[in-house]
């Protein structure tokens, strides 16, 4: 046992400070948060548009049949309303009684507060807490207190929290079971940097969850009531200094990265495989999600492609002014673009090498791609089903219009699509693939050698060891 590590109280019973972080389309499911559940600690199953089963066990494939992107979102909030609801029960069934089930959603899904009501309304008793990021979400407090479950918000800042608890949360104070601090620059997936942070200049988690905790007590919230540290946690012996800190309170620690390479992780075999192969700086914190949000990934032929896409990218005037003087003629059948003389020499360069498409972005832009990628394009486009509350890339929004009133933005991608594809035995390289900052010791941790793949509990047997 790590020298100061001590059982928390969750949910009326003792249970591990160890928290498995809840990872977005099917990459963290009802056996490897059952199992982690068993093992003493809380796991956590994703409730986004989660997988469910036939009779005999099979996955269900979420094929969409509507005609309308309307219409296709309500497919979509059907499925992860079911989804979410069949992992639960068994993620409940697998843990036996012990450590604890949590769910997360993203704030900024397609539909979340409507899954949450669906999901929390058929797993009573079964659920112990909701984490919740990827936006502000204020409402959070009032649908969980509303079926007597905790809520576990996930901020990056104690600005961020200050302005949820001002708002909403100090109206729901007792059903705050924990604050997860996800810190921006280490976490896999989607991060709250604001605009005001540089995402090429970490800053120390430490002062940042200190402040957390400062504006904790400011709204009378015991010490008792952990923060969660999550991203970049992998030894806890790299954290002995926040352990028992009384400028900090109670700490506990959640592990998104590490958990995808367990025996139960549900996530494909090629996809455990490429784990192994990450090396430090693989992980790029980038911004072509289409919800607006920084997020990490592994800098894949996928990742590198939106980023070649971007670079292939001028700016243009619909009319003759400043230094756009030269009509474009490469890329575009209409004459109605003007450019300065360079770009008009290297879009011509482009369209020599076969990126003969000019595509329109909302920022009065022209990136340049090949036919089949312009095909690709607006077919993911077309086929939107409404997962997020706005997405940049196809221009739905989840309000009357269903439009975010701006131009789809081809230089993004259909998030949807990808993640279920890579979580489903699609291509690693032509997906995106999420992970953390931290994500290279699986080729360094001499745990992981000779490929040894561990089961849950040996995992969390590990982590108690500070290694």
């Amino acid at each position: 046992m790590f020298k100061g590590l001590k059982p928390i109280v969750y949910n009326g019973q003792e249970v591990w400070p160890l928290i498995e972080g809840g990872k977005g389309v099917a990459a963290t499911n009802h056996a490897s948060a059952g199992a982690w559940a068993a093992a003493g600690g809380i796991g956590t199953v994703s409730a986004v548009n989660a997988d469910s089963y036939d009779a005999e066990g099979k996955i269900i494939p979420q094929i969409y049949k509507a005609l309308t992107r309307r219409e296709r979102h309500e497919e979509l909030i059907a499925f992860a309303i079911e989804g979410a609801v069949q992992q639960v029960k068994r993620a409940f069934e697998i843990s036996g009684g012990k450590g604890a089930i949590n769910i997360n959603v993203l704030w900024e899904m397609g539909g979340a507060q409507r899954i949450l009501h669906g999901v929390l309304e058929r797993t009573r008793g079964m659920v112990a807490g909701v984490t919740c990021g990827a936006g502000m979400p204020y409402k959070l407090s009032e649908i969980t207190a509303s079926y007597g479950v905790s809520y576990l918000p996930i901020v990056s800042s104690g600005r961020a929290f200050r302005a949820l608890w001002k708002r909403a949360y100090s109206k729901a104070a007792e059903w705050l079971a924990a604050v997860v601090y996800e810190d921006p620059w280490l976490a896999g997936g989607h991060n709250g940097l604001s605009n005001a942070e540089d995402p090429r200049a970490p800053q120390d988690p430490y002062p940042r969850v200190k402040e957390l905790r400062a504006v904790m007590r400011e709204g009378g919230i015991s010490d008792d009531v952990p923060i969660v540290m999550a991203g970049g946690v992998w030894y806890l012996r790299d954290w002995a200094d926040w352990i028992d800190n009384p400028e900090l309170g109670t700490i506990a620690f959640q592990f998104g990265t590490r958990p995808l390479l367990t025996k139960e992780s549900p996530i494909p075999e090629g996809w455990k495989a490429k784990l192994m192969e990450i090396e430090e700086g693989d992980v790029l914190l980038h911004r072509f999600s289409p919800t607006g949000f920084y997020s990490s990934a592994v800098r894949n032929p996928f990742l590198r492609n939106l980023e070649a896409r971007s670079e292939r990218q001028i700016p243009y005037s619909t009319e003759q002014a400043g230094d756009h003087t030269f009509q474009l003629d490469a890329g575009v059948k209409s004459r109605n673009f003007w450019v300065t003389r360079n770009d008009l020499l290297r879009a011509r360069e482009w369209v020599g090498l076969g990126f003969t498409e000019a595509l329109k972005t909302p920022d009065n832009t022209l990136i340049f791609v090949d036919t089949a990628e312009r095909q690709l394009i607006r077919k993911d486009q077309a086929d939107c089903m409404g997962c997020l509350s706005q997405c940049s890339f196809s221009s739905w929004a989840d309000s009357e219009t269903n439009s975010t009133g701006r131009l789809a933005d081809p230089r993004s991608f259909c998030i949807q699509k990808t993640l279920q594809d890579i979580a489903h035995g699609g291509p690693t390289d032509q997906n995106l693939m999420f992970a953390g900052h931290s994500a290279y010791n699986f080729k360094r941790d001499p745990f992981y050698s000779n490929g040894f793949v561990p089961t849950v509990k040996q995992l969390v047997d590990r982590i108690l060891t500070g290694d």
